[in-house]
């Protein structure tokens, strides 16, 4: 028999601080008081018998019971947003909305083929895509927020509970504008890299860890001006106004490239190639519309990478 002292407020605050890994932070996200809080998490705590948080240093983390719990609270409140969603839209004559989360590359390059190829099938689905770092998004889709991410394969222990079928493998490029002087050097490219900004992957994000590998692999312990930015709006922008350089990965530039607008230094960066793919919940079920924009997104994928 399911305890009724667990309520959904208990799954749904839970939950909410998992996401914020922060008390205050889930507190102000509900809108109650960082001591309701702290009372819900306790009563919680006593109807299930164990501790689901537990103090590091300054911050808090979720215990192991506490993990467990998670996934089948992420689970259950999943369920009853479907639930609520399939009912109001099934009053408009539409499926539920279908929330996808795409990184930056993926939003450019991929989504839209699949959008058009999705939208040509007429299902009358509601798609909600959003763009963020791998880790957000992924995040996200865990505690049940997002049903898809379309993006870069997690760390092996971030992938609990989620299932990946990969799409294609895309790798990192020095993306500078049109004229730029290293595009000129026949050699020394590297020892270059020094006498210019260069914008970097934010720390976290996926391909961080690949970008550092490599500079150092090529004897670049650490650069003097790096500007750290997930923005692609701004990357844009500042590198074809200066002579900055652009580490990002091969996709978000792969039309201003194709369009003359940007260049790739000739540099082979074949080793940071990563996967890229479908990553869902291991225990939902997708939908029909989520079925068929998955499809037109492998679609879009495989046209995309010929």
């Amino acid at each position: 028999m399911i305890d009724s002292r667990v309520k959904f407020r208990h799954l749904h605050t839970l939950v909410e601080v998992a996401r914020q890994k922060s008390i205050g932070k889930a507190a102000e996200a509900l809108s109650i008081s960082q001591p309701a809080v702290t009372k819900t998490i306790r009563e919680l705590e006593e109807a299930l018998g164990v501790a689901v948080l537990e103090r590091e240093g300054r911050g808090i983390r979720i215990t192991r019971h506490g993990e467990v719990f998670l996934r089948y609270a992420s689970t259950a409140l999943t369920a009853l947003r479907q639930g609520v969603d399939s009912v109001s839209q099934e009053l408009a004559d539409s499926g539920p909305p279908i929330r996808v989360g795409a990184l930056p590359t993926v939003s450019s390059r991929i989504m839209p083929r699949a959008m058009t190829a999705f939208l040509a099938e007429g299902t009358r689905g509601r798609v909600k895509i959003v763009t963020g770092e791998n880790a957000v998004l992924m995040e996200q889709l865990r505690v049940g927020d997002l049903d898809l991410v379309v993006g870069r394969l997690a760390a092996p222990e971030k992938m609990t509970g989620l299932s990946f079928e990969h799409l294609y493998s895309e790798q990192i490029v020095f993306a500078v504008r049109s004229g730029h002087p290293l595009l000129q050097a026949k050699s020394f490219i590297f020892e270059g890299l020094a006498n210019y900004p260069v914008l970097m992957p934010s720390r976290g994000s996926i391909i961080r860890p690949a970008v550092e590998q490599f500079l150092i692999a090529n004897g670049i312990a650490n650069l003097p001006t790096q500007i750290e930015t997930v923005s692609d709006a701004f990357g844009r922008a500042f590198v074809r106004a200066s002579d900055a350089i652009w580490i990002i990965s091969a996709g978000v530039v792969a039309a201003d490239v194709q369009d003359g607008l940007l260049a790739t230094l000739p540099i082979d960066t074949h080793e940071t190639r990563g996967p890229v793919g479908l990553t869902m919940r291991a225990d939902s079920t997708p939908s029909t519309p989520l079925s068929i924009l998955m499809q037109t997104i492998r679609q879009a994928a495989e046209e995309t990478s010929r």
